[in-house]
């Protein structure tokens, strides 16, 4: 009966935040509902008592989303005001304390129903984590290694593309000559 409610609520959840990834015209909302998501797709390897995958699975993907976020921020203006489309932010409000009121009863339900049995018992011996780590290390060592260089080559380009677009460094500027931007960024956005 847990299994079953907990499964259609983080499938529930899962596709609503990928849901909003897809639809949102704003790209850090969207980083902010993949990394959410990604989040969610974890519970499933909780589930299937497969806490090393879980574990992966927000280290590895939700550390990936977060430096894509990290990439947004270093191309985004920050001396532009953000000004927020939320028409009813009583709706933004219930649907946050529901979404609080229902994280809170999925981690609390294991702890207090005393029913809850794994399915398939982990056997003794036979770690998750060693039998992943040897496939991992010795099969697929190549591409594990690729993937790594892949990642800090997109990281320096990033970094690089990042520093070409910055021709005046806000630090170095007087209070003066930031609001003279500012204004100038809002004459344009009006």
């Amino acid at each position: 009966m847990f299994e079953a409610i907990a499964f259609y609520t983080f499938s529930f959840l899962t596709i609503l935040m990928f849901s909003i990834t897809v639809m949102t015209s704003q790209a850090l909302y969207a980083l902010t509902a993949m990394a959410a998501g990604m989040i969610f797709i974890s519970a499933f390897f909780f589930m299937l008592s497969a806490d090393f995958l879980g574990a992966i699975q927000i280290i590895v993907y939700t550390g990936a989303v977060m430096a894509l976020y990290a990439f947004g921020m270093m191309f985004f203006d920050t001396t532009r005001e953000v000004k927020e489309k939320i028409q009813n932010k009583n709706i933004v409000f219930v649907l946050g304390t529901m979404v609080a009121l229902l994280v809170v009863a999925i981690f609390m339900a294991p702890v207090v129903s005393e029913n809850i049995h794994a399915l398939y018992p982990i056997q003794e011996g036979l770690g998750n984590t060693e039998q992943v780590g040897i496939v991992l290390f010795t099969k697929y060592l190549i591409p594990f290694e690729l993937a790594a260089i892949m990642l800090l080559s997109a990281m320096i380009s990033g970094i690089v593309l990042a520093g070409k677009k910055m021709d005046n460094s806000l630090t170095l500027m007087a209070d003066e000559e930031i609001e003279l931007m500012q204004e100038a960024n809002e004459k344009v956005n009006s």
